[in-house]
């Protein structure tokens, strides 16, 4: 490796920065073109641009005589084995099992290890079941990208969504930045790979109109209509409605609540509900194994009574099972709930991921364009 002192000047501010480019050989991608590697490190060292006297210049002078002083010293830690130095077993470990060991991680601190599992599938997919870090570079990283973008699935045969596709990819990232972190490699091959725009796509939602509406109709699976309606008023996914059971559910003075691990992310949540969603369970049963909503089936004719039910209350927009949760989450906001609250309530372990339902309250833009007080006196 070798180590250059670089120059470049910041107009805007009449000063120029310093920083080191440390050269790391080269790779021969797939079309045997040879593409250098190279590092930087910022110094937060500054020239004056153009000095105007003495001071300046000698000024200029210390500052690169530190900068050199930095210099000299990378170079005798890569002559000394400690500044990106990688041991040849190190490199050959294999990035598969040291991706899992990061995702179990987070199912132990309650993270998203939801996304980082769905992540090591598909790079299982993509790479089979091993992989070596030095086998890892930045086509590697595009052409998994590519995978993701053009030919991962998801388990209903549909392609992958571009914020599904973001959120698997920053997942390699995040792992290789780990990896450096630890001293494995010694740069992430993946931070110059660009990810496509996230394409943010209408969320389909029911207004507490048609819920009512909907309500007074009859559907095909009576099962189906009461764990529609309980997503609704408390925003619980399929998948946790499928498996709830009478165990989870305990009621007391204070009122109703469920205590459950999500499917999506094996978190642990504790979850209050109304009286009117208690409602929507049916007759308790007091084998606390049992589940709730039995004959709930995941089904081609399941999703047809649906859009039947829906459409013969008047409905016709395209609704989903998964729409009940949205409608639960714009109900709370159009009727004041702090988007913190609605966080906690949905679950999610980022605010960020509940500020999408804030965008679509048409209501509160109304509202608010309307308070804006008359300009004409």
């Amino acid at each position: 490796m070798r180590v250059h002192l670089r120059k470049r000047k910041q107009t805007s501010k009449g000063r120029i920065s310093l920083f080191l480019e440390i050269y790391k050989g080269s790779s021969i991608n797939l079309e045997g073109k040879t593409k250098t590697i190279r590092d930087y490190e910022y110094l937060n060292l500054y020239l004056v641009d153009n000095p105007k006297d003495n001071i300046e210049r000698q000024q200029n002078k210390e500052t690169l005589k530190l900068a050199s002083n930095i210099k000299a010293k990378r170079e005798l830690d890569i002559q000394n084995g400690q500044y990106g130095f990688i041991t040849k077993t190190k490199s050959k470990a294999d990035f598969i099992d040291y991706f899992k060991h990061l995702a179990q991680n987070r199912l132990e601190s309650k993270g998203n290890y939801g996304n980082w599992d769905s992540a090591l599938k598909h790079l299982i997919n993509f790479s089979g079941n091993r992989i070596t870090f030095q086998e890892i570079d930045e086509h590697y990283c595009s052409s998994f990208l590519e995978h993701l973008t053009k030919k991962a699935v998801k388990k209903n045969g549909g392609q992958l969504s571009s914020s599904s596709v973001a959120s698997y990819y920053s997942k390699i990232k995040a792992a290789l930045h780990q990896a450096v972190k630890d001293r494995i490699i010694v740069f992430n091959p993946s931070i110059d790979v660009k990810v496509p725009r996230v394409i943010q796509k209408e969320r389909e939602f029911l207004t507490i109109e048609e819920v009512r509406a909907i309500e007074k109709e009859e559907c095909r699976y009576d099962v189906l209509k009461r764990a529609f309606l309980f997503s609704c008023l408390t925003g619980l996914r399929w998948s946790d409605i499928h498996k709830l059971t009478w165990g989870e559910i305990e009621a007391s003075k204070e009122g109703v609540r469920i205590t459950f691990h999500q499917q999506k992310t094996r978190a642990l949540e504790y979850l209050d509900i109304s009286e009117e969603a208690f409602s929507y369970l049916g007759e308790p049963n007091q084998n606390k194994s049992e589940i709730v909503f039995v004959g709930l089936k995941y089904s081609a004719y399941m999703n047809v009574a649906l859009s039947r039910w829906v459409l013969k209350a008047g409905v016709t927009k395209n609704i989903t099972f998964h729409c009940a949760r949205h409608t639960f989450a714009t109900m709370l906001l159009t009727y004041d709930t702090d988007i913190y609250t609605v966080s906690k309530l949905l679950g999610h372990s980022e605010l960020k991921t509940t500020q999408v339902y804030a965008r679509i309250i048409d209501k509160k833009k109304q509202e608010a364009v309307k308070r804006i007080p008359s300009i004409k006196r």
